[in-house]
């Protein structure tokens, strides 16, 4: 036999843990994962643009191949764009079937696009530099357009800021490796990016799993690193946004995974959504069902955007205001547990 569902004041004690977790900034609680459906949840999509030389082919055609070496181990499914020889067709006409191809999907999933390559801006329009004909930002938004699941969507190449703009939208997580469209040199955020999404090193809160965000903020930290030890010139100065502004946040805002600094006019903060994105779940995690997933990673969305507003209005208010969205929290946890304790039984 199972353990019992947890009765009320089981409910009540997980949601005190959960309460000490985000108080001391600890990991998110394991429970022992379900079974799940080997039906990949996640799509990742990857395209390496015109490389121009052999030594830049070779360190783009390196960085495609950590996302594919992520995607197997994360269970998601790889599609890559511009490694194939001869192709029937231009990769801009590929790229645009591809993206209706999954606005036609009526599952829940999530969307990774990741742009690899080098990038143009004239002042006006900014390009993603692909094999034959370019793809603009403007293009870019246009086809992403109908789609309508969680999407990460990943810019690495030169003179990429531009995207950014284009790109925001609710339930999205865009990043740029420039902060600017002005920002021309070859970029190294890309291969630093890729390698962080597969090293438990970049684990910032040792929760067992790599989030976007510390992906993020390893290789931004990486390319800053190098700059630095090669007595050079920073060139290249990433951007992470994903609360739909357009504004973006660099990466030494943040102290760990937490932003410590506010905009100007106190523009939401960056970093949240994107620390719910794992390309390579831990095993927990991924006892999660799509659904259970969404409204988890929602209630966590409240708690910190409440969170924010802890210093600004009075303790209790603050208090009674989080109670409810943790025991809501605690009850999806239970759910999660459910299954396997049927299973047992």
């Amino acid at each position: 036999m199972g353990a019992a569902p947890l009765e009320g004041h089981a409910v009540r004690r997980l949601a005190c843990l959960i309460v000490a977790a985000w108080a001391l900034g600890l990991p998110a609680l394991a429970l022992e994962p379900n079974a799940v459906s080997e039906e990949p949840t996640q799509v990742v999509i990857v395209v390496v643009g015109a490389p121009g030389t052999d030594i830049y082919q070779a360190q783009f055609t390196q960085a495609a191949q950590r996302w594919k070496e992520g995607c197997a181990r994360g269970k998601a499914k790889f599609i890559s764009l511009g490694l194939e020889e001869d192709p029937d067709e231009t990769d801009r006409a590929r790229l645009k079937q591809i993206l209706a191809s999954q606005a036609k999907r009526s599952d829940t999933h999530t969307l990774w696009l990741v742009l690899i390559g080098h990038g143009t801006f004239d002042g006006r329009h900014a390009k993603f530099n692909l094999r034959g004909p370019d793809v603009t930002a403007t293009e870019l938004a246009h086809w992403l357009a109908p789609i309508r699941v969680p999407m990460a969507l990943i810019n690495c190449a030169s003179s990429s800021s531009p995207f950014l703009k284009k790109l925001s939208a609710a339930n999205r997580v865009v990043i740029t490796a420039t902060k600017s469209g002005f920002e021309r040199n070859v970029t190294r955020f890309a291969g630093d990016l890729a390698k962080a999404i597969l090293e438990p090193e970049a684990d910032l809160d040792k929760d067992g799993q790599t989030s976007l965000l510390e992906a993020y903020l390893s290789a931004a930290h990486h390319v800053v690193e190098f700059y630095r030890t090669e007595g050079r010139l920073v060139t290249e100065h990433a951007l992470l946004d994903d609360t739909g502004d357009g504004l973006g946040t660099p990466a030494d805002w943040f102290r760990g995974i937490h932003p410590k600094k506010k905009a100007a006019d106190n523009a939401s903060l960056d970093g949240y959504r994107a620390h719910q994105f794992h390309l390579i779940p831990s095993q927990s995690e991924a006892g999660f069902s799509m659904d259970l997933r969404a409204d988890r990673n929602r209630l966590e969305l409240e708690i910190m955007q409440l969170r924010e507003q802890k210093a600004e209005i009075p303790a209790e208010i603050y208090y009674e205001r989080l109670e409810p969205l943790l025991y809501q929290i605690a009850e999806i946890y239970e759910q999660v547990d459910e299954p396997n304790d049927e299973a047992d039984e």
